[in-house]
């Protein structure tokens, strides 16, 4: 889904890596500046920077919410969580059909949505109020889809509600797993789905490292890969990388900027047309190897070290 939100980088008024200033646009993609929206004394809720923090699949939930079109992974309620009489499954995913916050199904079970058209500063509130709330009423033996239509205000959060172990992420190659729980397709429900996987771009996880996706974006191959490292040190990590020539994740790749979402930076390689997934998995291992390598230099960096630090710091998105 298309993100309202992106804005280029600035310094935030408050020093902490991934903060809003006051007079920057609301991450909420509400067109206001924070100061007038989620910043706002008595306002919305404080905005989040890094709401996913704490869980084991941090990157991944980001990358889900952010840059993968069509996955899906269980959860895990933590004990006491499920009502009463309700024997069924979680199951969060990338996406939803009209970008449902979550859909209860015929039979029970819950689907949770990551991207989604509402944003009241905390996505993991947002997630755990929308979770309870299909939970309710698949105990009561409802169905369809769950929303939230205002500020949930304060409450659990997703990291209150599921088993703290890391996510088993399913990517799919289309948007087919909206109707795994329908035995027989219309013409309808067909076409709405062939429509839906047009606007998907061919993606894959990387299974050698952590939260790493590529993706051909037809004209173009990138790799996009969400690193839980602090902001300022990963900076300069990529830094002394780039300038030793360690950078490269392929033949004729090139890191070319990278967003930041919830608090994280995910760095970008636009890759050579026609690399595919597969070759990236040793290149990606070795990368990360050499990054914490990086990460644990603490000398005094070169001229040229600083001067690829500045490039890589002007060549960032925020997203979220």
């Amino acid at each position: 889904m298309a993100k309202k939100s992106r804005t280029k980088s600035q310094p935030a008024a408050s020093g902490e890596a991934g903060a809003v200033g006051p007079r920057q646009p609301c991450p909420c993609g509400s067109g206001k500046r924070y100061k007038a929206c989620h910043g706002a004394a008595g306002g919305a809720s404080p905005y989040v920077a890094r709401p996913f923090e704490g869980l084991p699949s941090e990157c991944d939930l980001i990358a889900l919410r952010e840059l993968v079109p069509a996955a899906t992974a269980p959860l895990t309620l933590r004990e006491g969580v499920a009502p009463e009489g309700w024997s069924g499954s979680v199951r969060l995913c990338s996406l939803l059909p009209m970008a449902a916050p979550a859909m209860v199904r015929e039979g029970g079970d819950v689907w949770l949505g990551l991207q989604v058209q509402h944003q009241y500063g905390d996505p993991s509130r947002d997630l755990g109020a929308v979770l309870e709330l299909a939970l309710e009423r698949a105990a009561a033996g409802e169905s369809g889809i769950v929303g939230l239509t205002a500020d949930p205000g304060p409450g659990k959060r997703l990291q209150d509600l599921v088993v703290d172990e890391p996510l088993e992420i399913t990517v799919h190659e289309g948007f087919g797993y909206w109707l795994d729980d329908v035995p027989e397709r219309d013409a309808t429900m067909q076409a709405a789905l062939e429509q839906a996987d047009e606007a998907a771009s061919p993606t894959a996880r990387l299974a050698s490292v952590e939260a790493a996706y590529w993706t051909n974006v037809g004209p173009k191959e990138h790799l996009r890969w969400v690193m839980p490292h602090d902001e300022d040190s990963l900076l300069t990590a990529l830094a002394r990388l780039h300038a030793a020539g360690k950078d490269s994740v392929a033949e004729g790749s090139r890191l070319v900027g990278m967003f930041r979402a919830h608090g994280l930076l995910a760095p970008v390689w636009d890759l050579p047309v026609g690399t595919g997934a597969e070759v990236l998995e040793e290149p990606a291992r070795r990368f990360a190897a050499d990054l914490e390598a990086a990460l644990a230099d603490e000398s005094e960096l070169t001229a040229e070290q600083r001067s690829a630090r500045a490039g890589l710091a002007n060549r960032q998105v925020t997203i979220r």
